[in-house]
């Protein structure tokens, strides 16, 4: 396999579990913003009524997120990740002092915007710990990470409701500015210094340009993308139509939060995964997981109740994250210089499945219902397993 040339790796130090646990806290803490306007955006619209609400916050602090993704992440293979991450946390903080103080729709959109771009930190962490991990710990090193990661996504809307609702929308941005600065921090404390490079230093048009390489030359790359932009797309297919679904048993919004914790079991399985890639390959555990989230579609087909919305979720949420991480693990050993432009590439081409998911699922919801998302939702992990088959 051709490798890249952008810089040499040196043998990474040895990760402890200090690091590794607050690496993961780090993650965690980081993907947070993201997530925190969305229980908020009701108040947000309160407050700037008379300006036309809150204008596309949510939408831009997403977008943000994805222009990070693409533009930022590739930086790890160009810049001392250490220290990149450490200043991206700080930029993060002051992105979010913005946001607290932003005085209209406008500046609050585009602060938002700023909001999303500097958590991609988070995925500038999760190939760091790949790089610093042994490969036979790769798998269960990078679990874990995605471990605390998952765990920022599922209780950052409950925070942020909870601070909201007792004190307001701009405390909750206010109280992330030293969460981020506390992430900046712990990285500094914790983080060993970043590998040696000695290589040319290449600029960031050629990093650019090499993930086309990338694209094409990691067939294995193009395949874990592709198998898993299948899977969030049903994944996204389920959480963006469940609150029109409990509807029909007289439940409200308030209950489709609580499914978020009812899936937090699925944060148990990125460690499962990452341990099971270790010992028998990443194969056996991305089929696992793809055959899992086709399970819970036919088990929300056949099962009308609100049992079976329970029970598949449990499935669907252990069948996506095994399989992510699974999928991370095998990635990751493509090419140790060109980590954070494949974790750039795959996440990308994730986050557009999760979009296209999105998107095609209000659509069938309206036309067809229930058991038309069933069918789009089944047929999106279906393709998922016929991709992985070709492999």
């Amino acid at each position: 396999m051709q490798s890249s040339s952008f810089h040499p790796q040196a043998s990474a130090a040895p990760l402890g579990k200090d690091a590794l646990f607050g690496m993961a806290a780090a993650a965690g803490l980081a993907v947070a913003n993201i997530y925190y306007n969305q229980p908020m955006l009701g108040l947000i619209s309160a407050e700037f009524h008379r300006q036309g609400g809150a204008g596309p916050v949510s939408t831009a602090t997403q977008l943000g997120y994805a222009l990070g993704l693409f533009f930022l992440v590739p930086l790890g293979d160009m810049l001392p990740r250490r220290w990149l991450i450490i200043g991206q946390f700080v930029a993060l903080s002051l992105a979010l002092a913005l946001t607290a103080v932003a005085p209209s729709p406008l500046l609050l959109s585009l602060s938002s915007l700023l909001v999303g771009a500097m958590a991609t930190v988070a995925q500038q962490i999760v190939p760091l710990a790949a790089s610093l991990s042994s490969p036979e710990r790769r798998g269960a090193t990078v679990g874990t990470v995605m471990a605390g990661l998952l765990s920022g996504i599922l209780f950052s809307r409950t925070l942020a409701g909870f601070v909201a609702s007792h004190a307001g929308w701009r405390e909750m941005f206010w109280l992330g500015v030293p969460l981020a600065l506390f992430g900046a921090v712990l990285m500094v404390l914790v983080l060993p210094e970043d590998e040696e490079r000695t290589g040319p230093r290449s600029r960031y048009a050629a990093i650019m340009r090499s993930l086309v390489d990338l694209w094409r030359r990691e067939r294995d790359l193009r395949v874990a993308t592709l198998v898993q932009a299948s899977l969030f797309a049903s994944f996204t297919v389920f959480w963006t139509v469940l609150a029109f679904r409990l509807q029909a048993f007289g439940l409200g919004a308030e209950t489709a939060g609580l499914f978020g914790v009812v899936g937090a079991v699925g944060i148990l399985a990125a460690p499962v995964a990452g341990r099971l890639a270790d010992r028998h390959g990443a194969h056996p555990a991305i089929w696992l997981g793809a055959a899992a989230t086709l399970a819970a579609w036919v088990l929300f087909g056949v099962w009308v109740g609100l049992a079976a919305l329970v029970v598949g979720v449990v499935i669907l949420d252990f069948g996506i994250q095994g399989a992510l991480v699974s999928h991370q693990q095998q990635i990751f050993t493509l090419d140790p210089a060109a980590r954070s432009r494949i974790n750039t590439l795959f996440m990308t081409g994730m986050f557009l499945g999760g979009a296209a998911g999105s998107a095609s699922a209000i659509q069938v919801w309206t036309a067809w219902g229930w058991e038309g998302t069933c069918l789009l939702g089944g047929g999106f992990a279906l393709l998922g397993l016929l991709l992985k088959r070709r492999k």
